[in-house]
């Protein structure tokens, strides 16, 4: 891959993985529409990776209480202690519940090979239409008076079910969970803050898996490859989150949607072309 691929892909992963117009929709369009070898799973993975970095940073308050509430749960009294009080030990515990749905369907579709079945431009343009406007009904209809305070068990559950939707290309991770939380009637940057903290175990057991199928493979070129990606889809994502969480402080998501229907339309009309 030249510097100017790995440069795109960077930049593109960033400011989309949280934003509610889907990353890996993104990521498989950048070869559809450049002419480019597609990129493979393994360097998508790594530009996940450094927006997981992002997450962490951005959020390094909520993460930390995750982290020790995590140890308390394991019965570590000190961090137990630590968070009394706080939603971090009820939260930490609806993140748990909201990843094993898309955990276990992951793993099957990964062992079945299904994800690059999945990587094409007029699935990407359907999905994109579809659930952008499925984001616009709930974020309509949704109220907008629960905080994460509220995150019980059964609202966990029906987010991380909604979350597995993400498996298909074009769907966005984080535009399917904040649906899901808004038609819940979570505010808006309460929806956008779970979405975000859930994708750390998600994007962590992605990495975990594709970077043990490179490192059986021994190529180091990769691995400078996938840092170096890994680095600039970070610095991208925290502009990203940062810009997400001001505007939904005063603002709909009806730019995002707009922005959905926009892409799938464009794609349409390509594939209708013969252009892709």
């Amino acid at each position: 891959m030249t510097a100017l691929h790995l440069f795109i892909l960077a930049i593109v992963q960033g400011i989309t993985e949280f934003l509610p117009i889907s990353s890996s929709g993104h990521l498989v369009l950048v070869p559809v529409l450049t002419g480019w070898p597609d990129q493979g799973l393994m360097m998508d993975v790594s530009v996940h990776v450094g927006t997981l970095v992002a997450v962490l940073i951005y959020f390094r308050d909520d993460t930390k209480g995750l982290f020790l509430a995590g140890l308390g749960s394991v019965g570590i009294a000190p961090a137990r202690r630590a968070t009394e009080g706080t939603i971090y030990g009820k939260l930490f515990w609806a993140i748990v519940i909201a990843t094993i749905p898309a955990a276990m369907m992951g793993f099957a579709v990964k062992i079945t090979g299904l994800a690059d079945l999945m990587r094409g431009a007029a699935i990407i343009a359907t999905t994109s239409i579809i659930f952008g406007l499925l984001l616009y009904w709930a974020d309509k209809v949704g109220a907008t008076e629960k905080t994460l305070e509220r995150m019980a068990v059964k609202p966990a559950l029906i987010v991380g079910l909604a979350q597995v939707l993400a498996l298909i290309p074009g769907t966005s991770r984080a535009g399917i969970t904040m649906t899901a939380a808004r038609y819940l009637g979570f505010t808006r940057q309460d929806a956008a803050r779970f979405s975000l903290l859930l994708s750390i175990p998600t994007i962590l057991g992605a990495g975990v898996l594709l970077g043990k199928d490179v490192a059986e493979s021994g190529d180091q070129i990769l691995w400078v490859h996938a840092a170096f990606a890994a680095g600039l889809s970070c610095l991208a994502a925290l502009a990203a989150i940062h810009f997400l969480m001001k505007w939904l402080a005063h603002a709909s998501m009806a730019i995002f949607v707009v922005y959905r229907v926009a892409l799938g339309l464009f794609l349409f009309a390509l594939i209708a072309g013969g252009a892709i």
